[in-house]
């Protein structure tokens, strides 16, 4: 089965790498530090300290693996790729939510670096499904939880 596309913002990208360079270089070697002090209290059958080690090692691999695969399968979408005619994936969006009149913007970016807090919401979220590829001006229904919510696109840039 291919592995899917995963896309990336320079940004995102960076960061991604960064985290992998971290994790190699820095936290491998800081619980392997670890696995040996607790190595060196003795019966490790019952030595949580190694127990906990050892679970931190395992994450710590298993993150890697997946950042590698993340940074394998990557398209990265540089600014020159961003259409301020129509939302794509590197586009930042002002909403207008048509009930309550307030304003929102959204950078929408892919699922691996979307960050709800910082307002990037991702491509495949239920408001980037909604709004990929609608024009300035246009109305979109956003199907969620609680219902429906109606949103008007009124700014796209980069």
């Amino acid at each position: 089965m291919a592995e899917k596309e995963v896309i990336l913002t320079p940004e995102g990208l960076r960061k991604l790498e960064d985290e992998l360079e971290h994790l190699k270089s820095v936290k491998r070697r800081e619980v392997a530090e670890r696995i040996k002090v607790a190595i060196g209290y003795g019966d490790i059958s019952e030595n949580s300290e190694y127990e906990d080690a050892k679970n931190e090692q395992a994450f710590i691999e298993g993150r890697i693996i997946t950042l590698e695969k993340l940074l394998r399968n990557a398209r990265i979408i540089n600014n020159d790729d961003v259409d301020t005619n129509t939302v794509s994936v590197g586009s930042i969006v002002t909403l207008k939510d048509l009930e309550f009149g307030d304003l929102v913007e959204y950078n929408i970016v892919g699922t691996a670096e979307s960050d709800p807090l910082m307002n990037k919401i991702s491509n495949e979220s239920p408001v980037g499904r909604a709004i990929l590829g609608k024009q300035r001006g246009a109305n979109v229904d956003v199907v969620v939880p609680a219902g429906v919510i109606q949103y008007q696109i009124i700014d796209i840039k980069k």
